[in-house]
């Protein structure tokens, strides 16, 4: 189980990823090394996934981003497999996401503008497998956008 130093360390590395070992280490009160080692264990036990660079996709010019809801055809006993695999291969949606209910799959997609999310529904997103029904959420806003854990 997590102490309060592990907690600490995961406070401070959600805060800001690209800390050295060092500096994560003075700020959470510990040596590098068992810094170091603790951080080693929160990886090995898949507390720790991984660190990576958030870029701004709107920076890099997409500034269109669509929700799209999507009912499968489960008469067919691969549908979510060859849909999510079909998904899987376009590089505009960031996120697939699974549920139970009426709506199987959420999609969130990017595009540069209308016109290019109008192609990229029309030649990638309606050729995927076994689409029953589809629903698209145009997004407005980004009122709060957060992966942090209250540690």
């Amino acid at each position: 189980m997590l102490d309060d130093v592990d907690r600490r360390l995961l406070r401070y590395l959600q805060g800001d990823p690209a800390l050295a070992v060092a500096e994560l280490a003075g700020r959470a009160g510990i040596g590098a090394g068992a810094c170091w080692r603790r951080l080693e264990r929160l990886r090995e036990a898949g507390i720790v996934l991984g660190q990576e660079a958030v870029i701004d996709w709107a920076a890099m010019g997409y500034s269109v981003e669509v929700s799209l809801r999507v009912t499968l055809d489960k008469t067919q006993s691969r549908a979510f497999d060859e849909f999510i695999a079909g998904a899987r291969t376009i590089p505009e949606v960031l996120e697939i996401q699974t549920f139970l209910g009426r709506v199987d799959v959420r999609l969130s997609v990017i595009a540069r503008d209308m016109v290019d999310y109008q192609r990229l529904y029309r030649e990638r997103i309606l050729t995927l497998p076994h689409i029953a029904d589809i629903e698209a959420l145009m997004h407005i806003a980004r009122i709060k956008s957060d992966e942090s854990l209250p540690l």
